[in-house]
C-alpha cells in the first residue's frame, strides 16, 4: 500500500498508508477526525534510498540506451562462433531436383 501526504486544517499535516483504490477519497485527521484531502507535498526522497539501490537505479539508466552485449558485437545465436558448419538437410536427386530431409512433401515451404 502506497503512503500518502493529507493537510487538516487545524492540525496539520499527516500521511497515511492507504490501498491504492482509495487515492482520490478524503480521510480522517487521526488527531480531529475532520476529513482531510490529499495533497502532494513534492517529489519523492530518492536521497533516502541506500546506495545499493542508487547503484543499480544508474545501472539500469546507463543500459537503458545501449544494453552491454557479453558476445562483443555478435547477436544472440550467432552462426559464425559455434565452430564448424551445420550440415545441410537439403539432398538432391540424381536427377537435379532437391528434397529436404525430414520434411512432409506435401507442404509448401517458404
Amino acid at each position: 500500500m502506497p503512503l500518502y501526504d493529507y493537510r487538516c486544517e487545524t492540525c496539520g499535516e499527516f500521511a497515511l498508508l492507504r490501498p491504492l483504490a482509495q487515492w482520490r477519497d478524503p480521510a480522517a485527521c487521526p488527531d480531529c477526525g475532520a476529513a482531510c484531502e490529499r495533497y502532494v507535498s513534492g517529489a519523492p526522497a530518492l536521497s533516502a534510498l541506500s546506495s545499493a539501490v542508487n547503484r543499480a537505479h544508474a545501472l539500469n539508466e546507463r543500459s537503458a540506451a545501449e544494453p552491454r552485449s557479453s558476445r562483443a558485437g555478435h547477436g544472440m545465436n550467432c552462426g559464425c562462433c559455434k565452430g564448424g558448419k551445420l550440415p545441410s538437410k537439403t539432398r538432391h536427386t540424381p536427377d537435379g531436383g532437391k528434397t529436404f530431409a525430414g520434411a512432409r512433401p506435401w507442404m509448401i515451404s517458404h
